[in-house]
């Protein structure tokens, strides 16, 4: 099932999870032991991750890590983007109200 990354990042244990691969790369076990929560949960959180392609997963050795794709993070940070146009523009807008009203009351 191809995951939408919104969904990925709605859960907060997957945020949390990102933020620690933003720093570096873990394995499954490195991960599961920042959190208080069994490791199939984790696990099932890195997958959902995978199949968004917010993370990916190398085999180095006998062990598995994951990294942070960020490349799939500037999408979600386009896509905020045009909301902060938006709210930039409606402050900006507020400020000249508010320096108005300011200025009228002199």
């Amino acid at each position: 099932m191809r995951r939408d990354i919104f969904q990925a990042i709605a859960d907060p244990t997957r945020r949390s999870i990102i933020t620690l691969l933003a720093l570096q790369s873990m394995t499954p076990n490195a991960i599961a032991a920042n959190f208080d929560t069994t490791r199939q949960s984790i696990s099932k959180h890195l997958r959902i991750l995978t199949e968004c392609e917010i993370i990916k997963q190398e085999q180095q050795g006998r062990e598995i890590y994951y990294s942070l794709q960020i490349e799939k993070m500037k999408e979600i940070d386009k896509w905020l983007n045009q909301f902060r146009e938006i709210w930039k523009t409606a402050f900006n807008q507020l400020d000249d109200v508010l320096l108005t009203m300011k200025n009228q009351k002199k």
